[in-house]
């Protein structure tokens, strides 16, 4: 019984089904946002929620079943039992923000989907690479919003008037984000020199330290593909020894059977 439910949960074609609703379900929650759909086909959206919630609680029932304790200490597998969980929260008064939170289950998408686990995983191999540049790049933050404060809060106080403004002033120019026409011309207008100030914080911010974080998440895509070839390798020769030693034991079968047949021949 627990072999055959495994198998289930395991097939192919299993996964491409509940892949296929939570597609379906994520169209349906889009729709449910236009407030004419929500309320002629209210029935069927509820219904249709229902009914997905169910489905899943049940697979989550049984790749419990099949798997037992190795569920619990698969993060992906806990992800997949916490997004149905917080569906299976009842949305009355004083717990709306649940109903909200159904659209995480669209999320369940990156836990079937093996090339989207891949960049998660990816991700999250990177977190303490990314965390120190974050903190440079915090740090970097800092010292410029306070330069800025001192230098042009009193001619631009909606942009530079507080520290907190500053930094939000700084992180749209970091994205580049109309900080030529929209911000920095006009700084220059009364600060002339304003530019000494901006470019080289453009230059770091943009083109040296977010760039930082794109190769760190490049070189863990590049590392865990060859984590990935390598183990496909290992396959192949462990494939390749079991098929020669294989081979080795039907010679010696029908080398043994020749010697049989012969043995015959000459009583």
């Amino acid at each position: 019984m627990r072999s055959s439910i495994n198998n289930l949960v395991e097939r192919a074609a299993f996964k491409n089904f509940i892949i296929g609703l939570i597609v379906l379900n994520g169209i349906t929650m889009g729709f449910e946002t236009s407030k004419r759909l929500a309320t002629e086909y209210y029935t069927f959206f509820e219904v249709f929620n229902t009914l997905v919630v169910a489905i899943f609680t049940i697979e989550i029932i049984l790749r419990i079943y099949a798997h037992r304790r190795a569920f619990f200490k698969d993060p992906w597998s806990l992800f997949d039992f916490a997004i149905v969980a917080i569906s299976l929260v009842p949305a009355s008064e004083g717990f709306e923000i649940f109903r909200v939170l159904r659209v995480l289950r669209i999320f369940r998408l990156v836990t079937v989907v093996p090339q989207m686990k891949k960049i998660i995983s990816a991700l999250m191999s990177v977190i303490p690479g990314i965390s120190s540049i974050a903190a440079l790049l915090t740090l970097f933050f800092y010292i410029f919003a306070i330069m800025s404060t001192q230098l042009f809060s009193e001619q631009f106080p909606q942009w530079f008037g507080t520290l907190g403004e500053s930094f939000y002033t700084l992180f749209q120019i970091m994205t580049l984000e109309s900080w030529s026409m929209g911000i920095v011309r006009p700084v220059m207008e009364i600060y002339p020199y304003a530019w000494i100030y901006f470019v080289p914080f453009i230059f770091m911010a943009t083109f040296i330290i977010v760039n930082l974080i794109i190769a760190i998440v490049v070189d863990a895509m590049n590392e865990m593909n060859a984590k990935e070839e390598e183990h496909i390798i290992d396959e192949l020769h462990t494939s390749e020894d079991g098929t020669r030693e294989e081979i080795q034991e039907l010679r010696k079968e029908i080398r043994d059977l020749k010697r049989f047949i012969e043995n015959i021949y000459t009583k």
